[in-house]
């Protein structure tokens, strides 16, 4: 239709490639061999074709751009929510865990230790340590004797 409306010399290249576009985001890591020899993920050569199609939007007259919109629209209408969301989700994700990583414990720390002999596992591997009824940590050896209900 811009073509139509604004004589712009346009095929259907510009509809193809964003039929090439959306089979890339379902499939990007699907590889094509060129001259069956050099083996390329369809991702990279989407990013190649995007690159070409910029740079076009930006050399060519007002025409050339508005046809390039419009056959793109019917991309960014399926997909613009999705990229939308993985853009602000990404941010999300990347501060949590940046979060976590400031939260978790070196490998030089111990994870248990008994609460008398401040034995960790560090210290001995073959220990076993359990958590008693009190909340304390024990290994095997100091563990407290459960007291029975009585009957």
């Amino acid at each position: 239709a811009a073509a139509f409306f604004f004589g712009a010399r346009f095929s259907n290249s510009m509809l193809f490639a964003s039929l090439f576009f959306a089979f890339a985001r379902f499939y990007p890591d699907q590889v094509i061999y060129i001259l069956f020899i050099l083996p390329v993920k369809i991702k990279w050569l989407a990013w190649v074709s995007a690159a070409f199609l910029l740079f076009g939007f930006f050399v060519n007259p007002n025409s050339y751009r508005m046809a390039l919109v419009a056959a793109f629209m019917n991309y960014l209408i399926f997909f613009g929510p999705e990229i939308i969301y993985e853009a602000r989700h990404r941010g999300e994700v990347s501060a949590r865990s940046k979060r976590f990583a400031q939260q978790s414990r070196s490998e030089a720390e111990p994870l248990h230790k008994c609460a008398v002999c401040g034995a960790t596992e560090l210290s001995d591997p073959n220990l076993d340590f359990r958590v008693a009824r009190d909340g304390e940590e024990y290994c095997m050896a100091h563990l407290p004797c459960a007291e029975t209900p009585a009957r």
